[in-house]
């Protein structure tokens, strides 16, 4: 019997906040297409809808909850349909992140600003892990993945807020991979990087630019597919991943290995993109 055949006769519960869109869409097509019952969270009640859809169609099951995950009321009204519907969550993936509330440097950004990062990149990964932690612990089992940045360990001029949140992340994984390893629960991230998705689009990434540029910037030559990413959490989420714990896989087509930031020639501002070889 094929491991997707046990998978199919045994669907895990998997939470995906942010799961509508993007990266987390992936994340949330490709559990579905494994076998497993996918709860997408996500504030954009359209999107959620039409992923839904599409999950539907593929025979898939899918149940969405709307909400901003930075909320309270979010967070609760989640725990409560996990544990009234499944009892317990096998697999929850912290996905929700974003950079675009920031200023282009700290010196000029308001407090406010840091906030909402902080709430996007870092507080809910602490509320959603706290609120559904005891279903898992009750159960003895479990696999959580959080999504951190490549960002996290490298220096980002202009998005210095948004980066020191994402090393949080990172240390969080770390911390309680070892505090909940011996209750049988393991806790991974990815470091993503250049991913083609509609909050960093590939047009926008490119700018007009030459799509050769391409070879220069990472070593694989292409941006990130939704499918990329989706395929390492589900391997961490996987038995294959058993003895996997505390870390943070980057996946980024090679840039963390190859690259940083560069000054412009012009001496006004910073690029991880050259525009030349």
């Amino acid at each position: 019997m094929s491991h997707k055949d046990v998978t199919h006769q045994h669907p895990r519960t998997v939470v995906i906040t942010g799961g509508a869109l993007g990266i987390g869409g992936g994340i949330s097509r490709r559990f579905a297409r494994d076998g497993d019952h996918v709860v997408i969270v996500d504030i954009d009640a359209e999107a959620a809808a039409a992923t839904a859809a599409d999950i539907t169609a593929a025979g898939g099951v899918v149940t969405t909850l709307i909400g901003d995950i930075t909320d309270d009321d979010t967070v609760d009204r989640l725990a409560t349909l996990v544990a009234d519907e499944h009892g317990h969550a096998n697999v929850l993936v912290n996905n929700v992140g974003d950079f675009r509330p920031a200023k282009s440097f700290f010196a000029k950004s308001p407090r406010e600003q840091w906030q909402r990062l902080h709430e996007l990149n870092l507080w809910h990964v602490l509320t959603v892990t706290h609120a559904l932690l005891p279903g898992m612990l009750a159960h003895g089992a479990g696999s959580i993945i959080n999504v951190s940045t490549v960002e996290a360990f490298r220096g980002i001029p202009g998005n210095a807020v948004y980066s020191a949140y994402n090393a949080g992340v990172s240390a969080f994984t770390k911390s309680m991979a070892v505090e909940l390893g011996p209750s049988g629960i393991r806790v991974n991230a990815i470091a993503p990087d250049l991913a083609d998705t509609p909050q960093t689009t590939a047009e926008l990434m490119l700018a007009g630019r030459d799509p050769a540029l391409l070879r220069s910037w990472l070593p694989l030559g292409r941006f990130g597919r939704p499918e990329d990413f989706a395929g390492v959490v589900a391997f961490l989420a996987s038995d294959d991943a058993a003895f996997i714990t505390g870390h943070t896989i980057p996946v980024d087509g090679g840039t963390l290995a190859a690259s940083g930031w560069y000054g412009k020639a012009s001496g006004r501002g910073w690029t991880n993109m050259p525009d030349q070889a």
